[in-house]
């Protein structure tokens, strides 16, 4: 079984790179509070490399991090060049008039058989209900036609709007990133879990069971924490459309990548091991149409 990590990033922060391993330097803004110090520093796909291989998994997807179409660009190109990467997630402004062109120019350069999806930043929408806008659908409308995936990034509020949205849209595929955040540290569970199962009940969404840890107790979670979690998303989609995402190197605020997957396969245990094989790895292959049988081929 090839196994893939749905969900991972880099970024550079410093000078230009020498490898095409690594990404281009960019400014992110959002590293510089003083909660994110210990990841403000580069991550290249070379450091994602050594976790992935003792953890056994396989391929990746790599996800756009900056609203900015040049990182897509760069990913696409990170991508072409690398042997782990089976797919890219990136970023196109929805409202612009003309997301139809640049989806082909983005698909028209480097590693542009390899862009997978598209995700925008909606959690840092401060309009809850920002993905009903008629521009945002129009330009979802696109992301459809170019028979793309859309990555659902999204907070326990906005999930309401998701919901029109995704009902709105039936001919677009849905992934929700990290179970939509559910506040996991306080244990709440409500009107996440109601909202969840009612978008589950929608065919077209899947979900990334990913970023719990930076959710809950960063410095003391137990992955009897993140059981209620994982339990709500597994039984409302079922494994079939739930996937494994680390969100490295987000992720290290909380856990190491090995320690992630280990706990990943934990909450996970009670699945039979062809439900197992769907969470690490059908299900990501099925939702962004990768190629499963030259993924296996392909896989060290």
């Amino acid at each position: 079984m090839t196994r893939i990590d749905a969900h991972h990033h880099v970024w550079r922060l410093g000078d230009p790179p020498q490898r095409s391993s690594r990404p281009s330097p960019r400014r992110h803004d959002w590293l510089e509070t003083p909660d994110m110090a210990s990841v403000r520093r580069d991550f290249t796909m070379d450091d994602l490399a050594a976790d992935t291989a003792a953890a056994g998994i396989d391929r990746t997807i790599l996800v756009q991090v900056l609203p900015d179409v040049d990182e897509t660009a760069d990913f696409l190109a990170l991508a072409a060049s690398s042997d782990l990467v089976a797919g890219v997630v990136g970023w196109v402004d929805l409202t612009a008039e003309d997301v139809t062109g640049t989806l082909a120019a983005l698909r028209a350069g480097t590693g542009g058989e390899l862009l997978a999806g598209i995700r925008h930043l909606v959690q840092a929408e401060p309009d809850p209900a920002w993905l009903n806008r008629p521009d945002v659908r129009r330009g979802l409308g696109a992301v459809a036609h170019a028979e793309l995936v859309y990555d659902l990034l999204t907070v326990p509020d906005q999930l309401p709007a998701a919901l029109d949205t995704v009902r709105a849209l039936p001919e677009l595929t849905f992934v929700l990133d990290h179970i939509s955040k559910p506040p996991i540290a306080s244990g709440e569970r409500e009107p996440w879990a109601t909202r969840v199962r009612a978008l589950a009940a929608e065919p077209n969404v899947f979900c990334k069971l990913s970023g719990m840890v930076t959710e809950a107790d960063r410095g003391s979670w137990t992955t009897a924490d993140l059981r209620p979690y994982a339990d709500v998303v597994l039984d409302a989609f079922g494994p079939s459309r739930v996937m494994f995402g680390s969100d490295w190197p987000v992720c290290l605020l909380a856990a190491s990548y090995q320690q992630l997957v280990r706990t990943t396969e934990e909450l996970t245990s009670g699945l039979s091991a062809a439900g197992r094989a769907e969470v690490f790895g059908r299900t990501a292959a099925r939702a962004y149409r990768l190629p499963l049988e030259r993924l296996r081929e392909e896989a060290p």
